[in-house]
């Protein structure tokens, strides 16, 4: 990230200086996958707040404890004094049982009516399953970043389309993409399998690590494509269960790493026991494990059309992952919609005309018929540039 030059602000910088402005009213907590640019966002913010700043971070090899995290605290107290400090504490997941411990202090600044801010920085899905909304309901609002667009990619690198659609969008690994083989490691190593290891099994039960990580594999490969959880059993060759496997992308959602798309109908029961399509969150994910050079995949039609849908996915999945809208997918018999996003009561249909062979026919028309969504956009071909798609925030397509 220090190799942006001059410094780049994400758009959420704005309004987390907009909270930090306003009088001491709620804990901020600042979520999003590994590498997006939260601890930055932060200090960019926090440096311009005028406030004295005490920040302390919790990403360590062994897990920070209470007693820990109490003595930042008091020490940020100390240097607030009467006119205000903001106390800054990153991964704060990573810290046993802190829910109940950030709630104890927040609640004795606030008996005591301290000017001490405060903003706690960790994985989304994560915080929450460690207590973030029932240990500290009605205390926090949440700034959620995902990974970064085309939009800002470009700002901040130069970076065109092509580039953008095979190295996706984490900056730190940006200064690499000159050397295709030590990218691609930084992706496998530095970000991969750091998020699986800390972020995920560190912290949450898995019974079968392995079963988890070939999954992740599985969902890179066939980003963009319909497995039924019986097919991708069969792929994993594992003697698992439909669940553990449901758990298992539950869990890779959460690290901002891999989701499954659930299939678009009237009824929430039959939504979730649909079979998933399967989609990244960044498209480094997909291309980092081929070995592929750019030129390489670029030339391969079949791979480069998945990688254009799969692009397109994940700028509305990770829209959805802000609370924008949902996204889904739509399939009967041999029609289909590649994602439907509802935003509100707002639905809209999207085709992506990405040049790779498909195994079902466009199914606009009949989901038209069937749903009547407000918008039916096309993405490629003589429709929307695909670069023109992702260059713009999904509510402007939506209407949300």
């Amino acid at each position: 990230m220090s190799n942006i030059s001059p410094p780049f602000v994400r758009p959420q910088g704005a309004v987390l200086a907009q909270r930090l402005a306003e009088p001491r009213r709620f804990i901020i907590v600042v979520a999003g996958p590994r590498q997006v640019g939260k601890t930055m966002l932060v200090r960019q913010v926090s440096e311009k707040s005028g406030l004295p700043i005490r920040y302390a971070s919790a990403d360590e090899p062994t897990l920070r404890g209470s007693s820990w995290l109490a003595e930042q605290w008091e020490a940020a107290r100390l240097e607030a004094g009467k006119r205000g400090a903001l106390l800054v504490v990153d991964e704060i997941q990573k810290i046993p049982s802190w829910a109940e411990g950030v709630k104890r202090l927040w609640d004795e600044d606030t008996r005591a009516k301290r000017p001490l801010k405060v903003i706690l920085l960790g994985s989304a899905p994560l915080l929450v399953e460690h207590g973030l909304t029932e240990s500290l309901a009605g205390r926090f609002e949440v700034l959620r970043l995902p990974h970064w667009s085309l939009a800002e990619m470009r700002v901040a690198f130069g970076w065109s389309l092509d580039q953008y659609l095979f190295h996706g969008g984490y900056p730190g690994a940006a200064p690499l993409v000159g050397e295709p083989a030590r990218w691609a490691r930084y992706i496998l190593d530095s970000l991969v399998e750091t998020t699986i290891s800390r972020d995920v099994l560190l912290l949450t039960r898995v019974d079968k690590p392995a079963l988890l990580r070939r999954l992740f594999e599985l969902g890179c490969a066939y980003s963009g494509q319909i497995l039924s959880y019986t097919k991708m059993l069969g792929r994993l060759q594992d003697v698992g269960n439909t669940t553990t496997l449901a758990h298992y992308l539950d869990l890779l959602k959460g690290a901002g790493m891999l989701t499954g798309l659930q299939k678009y109908s009237g009824s929430v029961v039959r939504r979730r026991g649909s079979s998933p399509k399967l989609q990244v969150l960044n498209t480094a994910l997909m291309t980092a494990p081929t070995g592929l050079t750019p030129s390489q995949a670029r030339a391969d039609s079949g791979f480069w059309g998945r990688l254009v849908e799969s692009a397109v996915g994940s700028h509305l999945a990770n829209a959805a992952a802000t609370g924008v809208c949902e996204v889904f997918y739509w399939r009967e018999a041999n029609r289909e919609v590649d994602f439907v996003v509802r935003a509100g009561r707002r639905l809209t249909a999207i085709e992506v005309k990405s040049g790779r062979a498909r195994e079902a026919l466009p199914g606009l028309a009949e989901f038209a018929a069937a749903f009547r969504p407000q918008r039916q956009l096309l993405v490629g071909g003589d429709g929307i540039g695909v670069e023109e798609f992702l260059a713009r925030p999904v509510e402007h397509w939506i209407g949300a």
